[in-house]
């Protein structure tokens, strides 16, 4: 069987530690073109990986003859790059945030329909074994009737992962959008979406930048989230915890279930009749050494083009969990519940 051919665009931290790296170890993938502004950062990237070709303008890189493009950008570039790749007839996987606005997300996805292509934003916690575990526990009904979660995602920031460090674009507005909600929160509003198997109907937020002095993004928001069926619970992003917590909690009819909040365990169901059982699913990826090897997105997105099958995370998905964040922005501003 022929080879996928694939390009990535961006030859930052998220492409050196995740998607060069897995397409690398994919034996189902030829890694053929690399593109990024730092001309340098491209050539190395590309001498590492095995790629043959680097640009530093993606409009070259999508003449290329490729079957499928990682878009690895700034947020601010995720949709015209993605768009023009799609255009381009190519199949994209985008990094989240897939968009800074609902109607980019919708341009995105009119533009993967209109060229018959695969759309799919990089969620990775999805692929974690623990809340692949907890999804299937909660959609057996197991754990009986949902009450209540927590979720938070935080970490000291992105300046100890991003290759520009503390002069990241990751700190600018206008590069970024958003900060840790969009970097870290966003990721769980996904997670929470995929484990309920519920949509979020309102949400009220606080959003702040309280650790990152010269920061024009925010570092630091708590959400309050409202689903279709009633349940309402919690979610924290941000860039100032100085360990990082990856974790969730579901408090359930039957008991709770705690999600990568042990070092040990990362499943923990302390049940009502008082007995508890432990699960060592193995180590949520993470920005930390330690992680495991492969996110899981890659390999997916592979198999997804292989098999013709939408992809766990597409358009849709990727746009449902964007606009609860940008529910949220608007509840900061607003000071009011937002509806979704």
């Amino acid at each position: 069987m022929a080879k996928l051919k694939v390009g990535v665009v961006g030859a930052g931290s998220i492409a050196k530690h995740r998607h060069l790296v897995e397409y690398a170890n994919n034996e189902n993938v030829e890694l053929v073109a690399i593109c990024d502004i730092n001309e340098k950062r491209a050539k190395e990237m590309a001498k590492k990986f095995g790629a043959k070709k680097t640009f530093t303008d993606y409009n070259e890189l999508l003449k290329e003859d490729l079957d499928a493009v990682s878009v690895c950008t700034p947020n601010y570039l995720h949709a015209p790059v993605s768009i023009a790749a799609l255009e381009a007839g190519k199949h994209v996987l985008c990094e989240k945030p897939m968009a800074t606005s609902a109607k980019e997300a919708d341009d995105m996805i009119a533009a993967a329909e209109k060229a018959g292509k695969l759309l799919m934003i990089g969620h990775n916690q999805r692929f974690v074994a623990s809340h692949q575990k907890a999804q299937e526990l909660v959609a057996s009904g197991e754990l009986g009737k949902i009450f209540s979660f927590r979720t938070a995602f935080g970490h000291p920031g992105p300046e100890g992962w991003s290759a520009d460090g503390k002069d990241s674009w990751f700190f600018k507005k206008d590069e970024a959008f958003i900060g840790a909600m969009g970097d870290l929160g966003v990721h769980k509003t996904d997670l929470i979406r995929y484990i309920l198997g519920e949509e979020m109907t309102e949400v009220a937020a606080m959003v702040e930048t309280s650790s990152k002095k010269d920061a024009t993004v925010d570092d630091t928001a708590a959400l309050i989230l409202k689903t279709e069926s009633g349940i309402i619970g919690t979610l924290a992003a941000s860039w100032s915890y100085n360990a990082e917590d990856n974790s969730t909690v579901i408090y359930a009819e039957n008991g709770v279930l705690r999600l990568e909040d042990d070092e040990d365990y990362s499943v923990i169901y302390h049940k009502t009749d008082g007995t508890k059982e432990e699960l060592a699913l193995g180590k949520i990826q993470s920005n930390d050494e330690g992680g495991q090897s492969s996110s899981g997105v890659i390999d997916h997105f592979v198999d997804s083009i292989l098999s013709g099958k939408q992809p766990l995370i597409d358009g849709h998905e990727g746009k449902k969990s964007l606009q609860v964040i940008l529910g949220a922005l608007e509840s900061n501003e607003t000071k009011k519940i937002v509806k979704l």
